[in-house]
């Protein structure tokens, strides 16, 4: 019998971040959504005193300035071939630029989270379109039911919160959210093909430093960059740095090394109902019965699209 090559040798290259995030299999997932889920919360609170692309850009500064101090401490490895270097950069583009920057955007501009939830909510039916055909990768189809009653579950979540928005600004409004929903879509296919696996302390590093050119570059030609450094700035960029940029993308990362594009995509389906019930209990916001309606379908459709 073929021994499998993970019982000799590791497969994943550890480091303290992956060590300060290890968790067992089952609740990764889970951990991954808890944290994702907060963005929109960070968003709220940092955006009244800043810019978005400026916002992201003092983010991406900070997280650049950490991870080179932690992988220089630890010599971490850096890839080996321009090629690798290449095809992270590309996924931090696409996954961190385009993609945080379309939702930023999005909010400053006024188009609520729910609605902007709902639109990147799209991605995991994209994901399952893509994935046959860029990953050879089969969708079942259970995954296409679990795929579809996840969109509905997330459709009730947000669907008391899809008004108030004047039909004359929703087009300028809308279009950030649709860029997000193709950045991070087509990021996710692109790392699955081309560089699921890379060190997560360096790849941080090549993944933001392309992304931080990009969005400063936009931010000085269409913002002032300034900032109003209040506690609740600081308080929500230590957050999105901390939590976000090193906790939940280096947990996507592990997502999208062990498993398939379509169960990491799905998984998008619960952020929606995890922010509702985070700002339930922060902001007070009310949760109407379809919403926990939604929440129920919701989760029952990503069991059934990750079984």
């Amino acid at each position: 019998m073929r021994q499998n090559p993970c019982l000799t040798r590791p497969c994943i290259q550890d480091s303290p971040v992956t060590s300060s995030l290890r968790a067992p299999t089952a609740l990764m997932p889970l951990l991954f959504v808890l944290l994702w889920s907060t963005g929109f919360i960070g968003a709220k609170f940092g955006l009244p005193y800043v810019e978005p692309l400026t916002f992201l850009s003092t983010r991406y500064l900070l997280v650049i300035g950490l991870m080179t101090a932690l992988a220089l401490a630890t010599r971490a490895p850096w890839p080996r071939s321009a090629g690798q270097w290449l095809h992270i950069g590309v996924t931090g583009l696409l996954v961190h630029g385009v993609y945080l920057g379309g939702v930023f955007i999005a909010i400053s501009h006024g188009l609520p989270a729910g609605i902007t939830s709902l639109v990147v909510g799209l991605q995991p039916l994209l994901t399952a379109l893509g994935a046959g055909w860029l990953l050879g990768e089969q969708v079942r189809p259970r995954q296409w039911l679990g795929l579809v009653l996840g969109f509905g579950g997330v459709t009730l979540v947000v669907g008391s919160k899809l008004g108030g928005v004047a039909a004359g600004d929703f087009g300028a409004m809308l279009l950030p959210a649709l860029l997000a929903l193709l950045g991070i879509t087509v990021g996710t296919l692109y790392q699955k093909r081309y560089c699921p696996s890379f060190d997560l302390r360096t790849g941080s590093v090549i993944q933001f430093v392309p992304t931080l050119l990009l969005t400063a570059a936009v931010a000085r030609a269409t913002e002032t960059m300034q900032i109003t450094w209040s506690g609740e700035f600081m308080f929500a960029l230590l957050w999105l740095v901390l939590v976000l940029s090193l906790g939940a993308i280096s947990l996507l990362n592990l997502l999208i090394r062990s498993g398939g594009a379509v169960n990491v995509a799905s998984l998008f389906y619960l952020t929606p109902p995890c922010t509702a019930l985070i700002a339930w209990a922060i902001f007070g916001e009310t949760l109407a019965l379809t919403a926990l309606a939604g929440m129920v379908i919701a989760v029952a459709g990503v069991a059934l699209a990750r079984r």
